[in-house]
Formats: structure tokens, C-alpha cells, sequence
């Protein structure tokens, strides 16, 4: 994977931990969307990529499915303890 440039953005709480996921279980961003897919929800390459970076919102089913995805459930995406609200 290339580095990036800058920092993630503001708009979700689960981007760095589908990444976190992603990586940590060498899991290749293909092989992830084609779980997703799998599961009924189809997004591009680019959509994954901009969610993992935090650059797009994400909607609750995407939460959950995304979720039933890593083997997890969405609570643990969705660490409220992470943010400073």
C-alpha cells in the first residue's frame, strides 16, 4: 500500500478500523470489497478507499455489513469511547 500524503478526514468513526482490519489481516482491499459484495453491498474500489480514509460518510447498513464483514459486530466499529464529543 503507498503512503499518503495527508491525514484522514472527519467524516466517519469506522475508516481507520476497516483499514486497521484490512491490514493487520492482510486481507487486499479486492478480496474485501468482493466480501462486501458477497454480503449485498456493492461499492467500488474508490468508495472503499475514500470510507477507509474518512473522506465519505457511511450509512448504517454499510455499518453493519461491513462489520458482518470483519467477523465483528458494529458496536466495536463504532468505539464511541475514541471520539472527543
Amino acid at each position: 500500500m503507498k503512503p499518503r500524503g495527508r491525514k484522514p478526514g472527519d467524516k466517519n468513526i469506522i475508516g481507520a478500523k476497516v483499514l486497521a482490519y484490512r491490514i493487520a489481516n492482510d486481507v487486499k482491499q479486492k478480496d474485501f470489497l468482493a466480501r462486501l459484495q458477497v454480503l449485498g453491498l456493492d461499492v467500488s474500489a474508490t468508495s472503499l478507499s475514500r470510507l477507509e480514509w474518512q473522506e465519505r460518510l457511511v450509512q448504517d447498513r454499510e455499518i453493519v455489513i461491513i462489520a458482518k464483514a470483519m467477523k465483528t459486530n458494529p458496536n466495536e466499529l463504532l468505539d464511541w469511547k475514541d471520539l472527543s464529543l
